[in-house]
């Protein structure tokens, strides 16, 4: 099950002021953006995280090859151009992308920026070279990516084993920077060295990251800010509170519900609220190497008992869509059309009949009302993921599976047990999950929250 639901931003006149009038912002530099976070990241780097509560605040140290363009509403394979590459080109066969590459780009420690650093990355990333990440969430973006080749010092080829136009949208996506080959990484964990328009300062875990202005970044006039102080508070009303107190200049999509958005209108009337249509998916995500969810019939009951508009509902007062794999159309440009999406398994809206049908199938595997399934629930332990699930739970009850939530603090448990799987949540439909999840899980539900391009510098 998929859900959209829309991204939420609270921002004060300072931050506006930058985003609505960047020509008059243009002639002006200073000042340190402070925002709050609504959870702590397991380490500082965006290879081996798959919650953007550190690609979010990691992308402003590093450039990928290339990014999609943040001034165009919606991403999509015309609205990508160069970052770190200077352009790219096909082959005939469409097997062979080519960038040639930016020069006098320096790292923060000072070293120079090299084709080297682009193979050594995808290397690293394919599991081909001697340096291992501790977690790979995205190797399976690579499977078709043969090898990465160079062509002297500033130009790269990737060698795909068949044609993928869409390849180069996996290399703009935040989830894509180039990483130094000069540095471990163990210690990109600690300190990340990027390319980027910032520099690390320093990550207190459960309390706060910071990053400075790079005096010596390679895009002229860039960035404008002197910094970014990212605030990690996990409690909405505390935040809110310190918002509302003139503490923050901006929160982003999952602080926020529709009530407390109305909240802070209240308090703080110079406040610019906005509700657009976001990526952020509601996700269930089954085990289905763990019997019985090893059994197709039980996964189709269990997305059969799913209301989907009932989550819209209760989460944002009405304000979200149902979507499938990917996010929904207006605002996604790959979604599914409506009439086509109500023809999967749990997508008609006759949530009753749906129902009627996963009390047919469950009956027929021996559930019912005298012989319910029992299914842990596990969630990261705060609201924006937390409250969903509790609303799963409730729906589950409908097809004779009762539900127990499990909590999960992300700080600690996230790097060692399921990173793949949380990441993959955006990508994968409750039935055909094929990333393993640790016995004890038998369903999860989870939502990723979005990849936000780096606001405070355009590029």
């Amino acid at each position: 099950m998929i859900e959209k639901f829309p991204a939420l931003m609270v921002a004060g006149g300072i931050l506006m002021s930058m985003s609505n009038c960047a020509p008059a912002l243009a002639q002006k530099q200073g000042a340190i953006l402070r925002q709050y976070m609504i959870d702590s990241p397991a380490s500082m780097s965006i290879h081996e995280e798959a919650t953007p509560v550190a690609t979010r605040q990691m992308m402003a140290v590093f450039n990928n090859l290339v990014l999609f363009d943040e001034h165009v509403p919606q991403n999509s394979m015309t609205s990508i151009i160069p970052d770190l590459a200077t352009g790219w080109s096909w082959n005939e066969e469409g097997t062979e992308l080519t960038f040639p590459l930016h020069q006098g780009v320096k790292w923060h420690d000072g070293k120079p920026f090299t084709d080297k650093d682009v193979k050594c990355t995808w290397e690293l990333l394919m599991g081909k070279s001697g340096e291992k990440l501790r977690l790979n969430p995205r190797k399976p973006w690579y499977r078709n990516l043969a090898e990465v080749t160079a062509n002297g010092d500033y130009e790269v080829n990737f060698h795909l084993m068949r044609p993928q136009p869409a390849f180069i949208a996996v290399l703009a996506s935040a989830l894509s920077p180039v990483y130094p080959c000069h540095v471990s990484p163990r210690d990109m964990r600690s300190h990340p060295i990027g390319t980027g328009p910032f520099t690390f300062v320093e990550f207190k875990p459960n309390e706060y990251i910071k990053v400075t202005r790079n005096p010596d970044y390679w895009k002229p006039g860039r960035p404008y800010l002197d910094g970014i102080e990212y605030t990690i508070v996990k409690n909405r009303s505390t935040a809110i509170l310190a918002f509302a107190a003139g503490k923050y200049d901006l929160t982003f999509a999952g602080t926020l519900t529709i009530p407390l958005m109305r909240d802070v209108k209240s308090q703080v009337p110079d406040a610019v609220c906005q509700v657009p249509q976001g990526s952020v998916s509601a996700n269930l995500i089954v085990n289905r190497d763990a019997p019985p969810f090893d059994n197709a019939d039980l996964r189709r009951a269990m997305a059969l008992s799913l209301d989907r508009k009932a989550f819209i509902d209760i989460l944002t007062e009405g304000q979200g869509n149902v979507g499938g794999v990917l996010q929904a159309p207006p605002a996604g440009s790959w979604g599914m059309p409506k009439d086509v999406l109500e023809t999967l398994p749990g997508y008609n809206p006759d949530v009753q009949k749906n129902r009627t049908e996963a009390r047919g199938i469950m009956q027929k595997l021996g559930y019912g009302p005298d012989k319910r399934l029992k299914v842990k629930v596990s969630s990261r332990g705060i609201p924006p993921y937390r409250d969903p699930a509790v609303i799963l739970i409730d729906q589950l009850k409908e097809v004779y599976i009762d539900g127990e939530l499990e909590t999960i603090d992300t700080t600690n448990w996230f790097p060692r047990s399921c990173a793949r799987t949380i990441r993959s949540a955006s990508t994968l439909r409750p039935t055909s999950s094929t990333i393993p999840i640790p016995p004890s899980m038998r369903t999860m539900f989870a939502v990723p929250r979005p990849t936000l391009t780096d606001i405070a510098t355009p590029k």
